[in-house]
């Protein structure tokens, strides 16, 4: 099975229901193993609460940010980016832009 660094993410995010995961990137790896690094950020604590450039993560809106593909190694393996390559996930997916322009969209009464 291929181990990536969302699917890293998304597991440590849900053992560790209390944090929150900022960001996942890959290590190294050997024969047998891969290894990645997860940021985890305790939204409880003081001292991420009172810090203005963290507590951004302490809202209810983030969440499991790692299981809606919102950490970077999330919207990297989603295809989010700017620049001519990225324009196959315009409309947030790869499927909906697929059937944005696939779909014939007629009037009702033509």
């Amino acid at each position: 099975a291929v181990v990536s660094t969302q699917s890293t993410g998304e597991r440590v995010g849900r053992a560790c229901g209390g944090l929150r995961v900022m960001n996942s990137y890959w290590v190294g790896q050997d024969a047998v193993y891969k290894y990645f690094e997860v940021i985890c950020v305790d939204p409880a604590h003081k001292a991420v609460r009172r810090d203005p450039r963290i507590n951004w993560i302490c809202n209810a809106v983030h969440k499991h940010r790692e299981l809606r593909g919102l950490t970077s190694a999330g919207r990297k393996n989603r295809g989010l980016a700017k620049g001519h390559r990225h324009t196959k996930v315009i409309g947030s997916s790869r499927r909906a832009n697929w059937k944005r322009r696939n779909t014939l969209s007629l009037r009702r009464y033509r």
